[in-house]
């Protein structure tokens, strides 16, 4: 169930990515030797981005994992549930700090470097480094690979969110356009249901109230789901 939520979070959050990184993706320096060049360098663009999620996959994964074995899943569980509850209706009225802002400039400095050339490399670069800008939406994904509570399974939801966003970004990056404000307008607002619903199954799986695949019996020992 989580994991076809992990698709649907990166569709319609590549609707707010096409937003706010849209000029971006139109910016991307077209490499030599034509449009093929072109359209693999977008690609490659592509893979980067998602090669940096599912690297923050591993991490995720390690950090569940680490959190299952001390059996505080579920309370660990309903806490991130809760913290994306609160981030989302908080977002707007929270300050950035110091040093995520230097992140934010250090990395928008990296990438700046890497727009001035034009070879696939740089491309690859720019891709990695755009997967590591604070994004809230990668958050939200970030709560869901935890809860996964396995390497492997972190690594999925995090490669499956990635692949969620692709076809928007691949579009609008050869598109050479963003899409137009009405329609973005009226896509974007589905956003905040995927967030509250992974929100809410990340609590509801914390209350291990012993439905399969929704809400199993984490207390009972087992993080598995099985049918009467």
């Amino acid at each position: 169930m989580d994991l076809v939520l992990a698709i649907a979070l990166g569709l319609l959050g590549s609707l707010h990515c096409a937003a706010m990184c849209g000029p971006l993706q139109i910016a991307l320096p077209l490499p030599s030797h034509g449009m093929g060049r072109a359209l693999t360098g977008r690609l490659i663009y592509q893979i980067g981005r998602l090669v940096t999620y599912c690297l923050l996959g591993v991490v995720a994964g390690l950090v569940g994992k680490s959190i299952f074995l001390a059996g505080m899943q579920r309370w660990i569980s309903i806490a991130l549930g809760m913290a994306i509850l609160a981030g989302f209706f908080l977002s707007k009225k929270l300050a950035v700090s110091a040093p995520v802002v230097r992140l934010i400039f250090r990395l928008k400095t990296a990438m700046s470097a890497q727009l001035q050339q034009r070879t696939i490399r740089s491309l690859a670069l720019l891709g990695g480094l755009n997967g590591l800008l604070p994004c809230g939406l990668v958050y939200v994904a970030l709560a869901g690979a935890v809860s996964r509570a396995s390497l492997a399974s972190g690594i999925l939801f995090m490669t499956l969110f990635g692949l969620g966003t692709m076809p928007t970004m691949l579009a609008v990056s050869l598109s050479g356009r963003i899409l137009p404000l009405s329609y973005r307008a009226k896509l974007r607002a589905a956003i905040p249901v995927g967030v509250c619903l992974l929100a809410m199954l990340l609590i509801l799986r914390g209350l291990a109230l012993g439905i399969p695949y929704l809400s199993p019996d984490l207390a009972g020992g087992t993080a598995c789901c099985r049918l009467p």
